[in-house]
């Protein structure tokens, strides 16, 4: 990354936010290249040995070992219910309308409660209804 360029993918909080999410990684590395340390980098680069520091220390008093997360990966969030019905139903004009207007009170529930892959899924098919008209 151009880490010493000026913009808002380079302050402070975002370089910080981007050397965070690598260090979730047991592994992760974060390289920063630059002409000059940009006091973007230096508030970030500070930050972070500052939070390290807590963390190694946490780490420490309570014997942890920090290790990645590794997830399961779902099924294709495509094979969705809503989608084989598209396919295998050719619709009017209305009844798309009203499949569209029923599906974004559903997704905006599941954003409600936090479950954002439902909402992007709803979305997905959403996208596809409205390529139907």
């Amino acid at each position: 990354m151009d880490a010493d360029k000026q913009g808002f993918l380079r302050s402070d909080r975002s370089l910080i936010q981007t050397i965070g999410r690598a260090a979730r990684n047991e592994n992760g590395k974060v390289i920063m290249y630059a002409d000059v340390i940009s006091e973007a980098m230096k508030k970030a680069i500070d930050e972070t040995s500052r939070r390290r520091s807590i963390q190694e220390k946490y780490n420490k008093d309570h014997n942890i070992v920090p290790t990645t997360i590794v997830k399961e990966v779902k099924e294709a969030i495509s094979n969705t219910q809503e989608e084989e019905k598209i396919e295998t139903k050719k619709y009017s004009k209305k009844e798309l309308n009203d499949m569209i207007v029923r599906l974004e009170i559903e997704m905006k529930e599941a954003a409600k409660k936090l479950d954002f892959e439902r909402a992007t899924e709803l979305r997905d098919v959403i996208f596809e209804l409205k390529g139907l008209k």
